[in-house]
């Protein structure tokens, strides 16, 4: 494959790999509990006794106003790290190597560069938004190293090429999954919009709340906007009160969601609010705090979940960082099982084998539910509907 059949003529032995995960068709190992860069070019080396060493980049938003995103995935990541190197020692090594995007296009750029031409990673994890993705996702598939968004759920991710795989459920499942719940259950007939207009992410989640909304048949009383760093709402908020809405839905990153459901609470609103993807972690119910409640969104994972694989990572999470985990810190976990997995199957780290694995994907069955890759490598899988109550996401009855 173009660019690839180079490096490896050039190559003499390489120390590591950086793979990008998200899922896999099966487990490396059981769930237990809770790098270094090579001179050479290719990606593949195998230790004593034939082990094989695979270096992992790691792109995560870990610096900003949505750095608990990254820190749950880097958090997720570290869990499944010491539980395969443990399962798989003497067939399999993996080494992470963490960079930070500070969620912004250009850093994602600069450090998939780094990864690939600098570390010679086997694959990378990440970046953290569909916008970075959009951003540096191109230049690792141009590279041919396979990158693996554990967050990314804007539509036309995988378009980018066939290096570029996923494990997040897009919006266009999620989102559809939560409103029709909530339509059922509350008897909404109209709903009015609020997005966050200058990010990638939040804007694909208004087109699908809004195509959703259409195909229901629901009537659209009104539409606002506002800007990612942006700390007053009023004004949207109460222009959008006035068209008494059954529902309000917030398409938004974690921070600003928060505060704008704050907000509407705060301005006398009682509609429910339905938010996308963003709205899950716990840094809702720090910042919105009481106002979070009533709050409904469609995840890939929950925590009071009652499985048993479900229910062992939770404990290993919690003892390991006495939190508990959230959708970003599952997905992540499972990526790296999936990428395990993958690597196995390939016998070796390298980026084609690699790649060629994981498209195989099928019926993996993780922490946030079971998994396969279509023929574009997109993930499908089932989203469950869960509402704020009480500081923390329950089932939604």
């Amino acid at each position: 494959m173009k660019g690839f059949s180079l490096l490896k003529s050039l190559a003499t032995i390489s120390l590591g790999a950086v793979l990008m995960v998200g899922c896999s068709s099966g487990n490396s190992a059981a769930p237990a509990n809770g790098g270094s860069s090579a001179p050479a070019q290719t990606p593949a080396a195998e230790g004593a006794g034939g082990e094989v060493t695979a270096q992992i980049g790691v792109v995560g938003f870990l610096s900003g106003s949505g750095a608990a995103y990254g820190e749950a995935q880097k958090a997720g990541l570290e869990l499944a790290l010491g539980e395969l190197n443990e399962a798989n020692k003497g067939k399999l090594k993996m080494e992470l190597k963490f960079e930070d995007s500070g969620g912004e296009k250009e850093g994602a750029i600069n450090a998939v560069n780094k990864l690939i031409n600098q570390d010679n990673v086997v694959a990378i994890i990440g970046p953290t938004l569909s916008g970075e993705m959009f951003a540096a996702g191109p230049v690792a598939n141009e590279a041919e190293v396979p990158i693996f968004g554990i967050s990314n759920t804007s539509e036309g991710i995988n378009d980018i090429g066939e290096y570029v795989f996923r494990n997040s459920l897009p919006e266009s499942i999620a989102i559809p999954t939560a409103m029709k719940a909530a339509v059922e259950k509350k008897g909404i007939k109209k709903v009015a919009l609020i997005y966050a207009s200058n990010d990638d992410f939040s804007v694909n989640g208004y087109k699908v709340m809004k195509a959703t909304a259409e195909k229901m048949g629901l009537e659209i009383t009104g539409e606002a906007t506002f800007s990612n760093g942006d700390v007053d709402f009023s004004a949207q908020l109460t222009k959008l009160k006035q068209t008494n809405p059954d529902a309000l839905l917030v398409s938004a990153l974690y921070k600003e969601g928060s505060m704008v459901v704050k907000k509407a609470r705060e301005l006398g609103i009682t509609a429910t609010i339905l938010g996308g993807n963003g709205f899950n972690n716990p840094k809702v119910f720090e910042i919105a705090g009481p106002a979070a409640d009533g709050l409904i969104v469609a995840t890939p994972f929950s925590p009071e979940k009652q499985d048993e694989k479900v229910q062992a990572f939770v404990k290993a999470f919690e003892a390991k960082y006495n939190k508990k985990p959230d959708q970003f810190a599952a997905q992540a976990y499972d990526s790296l099982y999936i990428m395990s997995q993958s690597l196995l199957g390939a016998g070796k780290a390298d980026r084609e084998e690699l790649r060629n694995q994981l498209a195989q994907l099928k019926d993996f069955t993780g922490v946030s539910g079971k998994l396969s890759f279509d023929e574009k490598r997109n993930p499908i899988g089932d989203a469950v509907v869960v509402v704020a109550k009480d500081g923390k996401f329950v089932p939604f009855e």
